[in-house]
């Protein structure tokens, strides 16, 4: 049986015509450029644009060498319209509910007419580097709301799951009109110090009951923090929440008077149930009020954007090191050294070094 033809086909001898001329192409080539142009991202950008925002964070986490130097025009040009939000690092163990806490803390500020950007760092996927959590999905009213942004960011392999780029991304969030600045981070480990140098107020979520009131492994952390949060104080939980506030505050008060000359505060909450949620912005709010007048606030700032200055240096100095292609072709020679007993990881270092 023959196939019935289709209406849609080309008959044998008769050509299709062009859907674009050739002027319509050029055209549509020269828009697309436009858009794509730094001042097209810039001007979007200082307007608030969520979709020309999205796509320069994307510029500035791409490792394409034009990328870079295209999203550092742009962070130029950003600049000055930057610095005028308050950033807040919040941290905690998985399972402590900051996903919940985020979202219940973000619908506050934006009921308050405050306009919220979230930079959520995800845990990278081993097989494909990409993000694995989706923050997005777990903030559904939040993803939803005009006056705020989420951008969940692949860890990488960069320092302790804390997104190389998120420096960049807070200044382009800024530009963009946004005043308060969350940034979330994987789990509790070395990201945590990355994330207080580029933050102003750092707060530890923590959980009733964990066992770890008394861990010293955490004493680090515990320093850093200006607030701590014990989260799911509701139900059966909610005893227990009060009696590890009274621990927590009795350990804080050992510890010496921060530089900020803030004492840090201890508070209960459950996101689930929005309680406790106005007492942490109020608490915010004082601290920095308390840390403007006394000018700790912008020397702080100050120190993070020389500790940011130095360690993009570091970062530069270690990729051209390993990119070079003598240090890798001796690399090599010296890593088949080491197995053979032929040489030091000392030795081999200074080696490498000198060349």
């Amino acid at each position: 049986m023959n196939k019935k033809s289709s209406a849609l086909q080309e008959k044998k001898g008769v050509f299709k015509p062009e859907n674009t001329s050739k002027t319509a192409a050029e055209i549509i080539k020269k828009n697309r450029a436009k858009q794509n142009s730094v001042d097209a991202f810039v001007s979007q950008i200082l307007k608030g644009n969520i979709a020309y925002l999205s796509r320069a964070i994307t510029l500035v986490e791409s490792t394409n060498t034009k990328h870079q130097q295209k999203a550092n025009k742009i962070l130029e040009r950003c600049l000055p319209y930057a610095n005028k939000s308050v950033r807040i690092g919040i941290t905690g163990v998985p399972g402590v509910g900051k996903s919940t806490f985020i979202e219940a803390f973000g619908k506050h500020l934006t009921n308050q007419n405050k306009k919220v950007a979230v930079l959520a760092v995800d845990p990278s996927s081993s097989v494909n580097k990409g993000s694995i959590l989706g923050d997005k999905t777990r903030m559904e009213q939040l993803v939803t709301d005009k006056n705020a942004f989420i951008r969940p960011s692949p860890s990488g392999t960069s320092l302790g799951g804390v997104a190389q780029k998120t420096r960049e991304s807070i200044i382009l969030c800024e530009a963009a009109g946004f005043d308060t600045i969350i940034i979330e981070t994987v789990g509790v480990g070395q990201s945590e110090t990355v994330v207080h140098s580029m933050v102003d107020f750092f707060l530890l979520l923590k959980l009733a009951g964990a066992g770890d009131e008394l861990q010293g492994i955490k004493r680090g952390i515990i320093e850093m923090a200006d607030a701590i949060v014990i989260n799911k104080a509701d139900g059966d939980n909610e005893k227990n929440a009060k009696i590890a506030k009274v621990e927590f505050n009795r350990a804080l008060h050992l510890y010496p008077l921060k530089e900020s000359k803030w004492q840090p505060k201890v508070l209960t909450a459950s996101a689930l149930h929005n309680l406790g949620i106005i007492k942490i912005i109020e608490m915010i709010n004082n601290y920095i009020a308390i840390t403007y007048k006394n000018g700790y606030f912008q020397q702080k700032r100050n120190e993070q954007n020389t500790f940011w200055l130095l360690s993009t240096i570091e970062q530069q100095l270690k990729k051209n090191f390993f990119e070079n292609p003598i240090i890798k072709h001796a690399l090599e020679k010296e890593i088949s050294n080491l197995k053979n007993n032929k040489s030091t990881p000392f030795a081999a270092a200074e080696r490498l070094l000198k060349l």
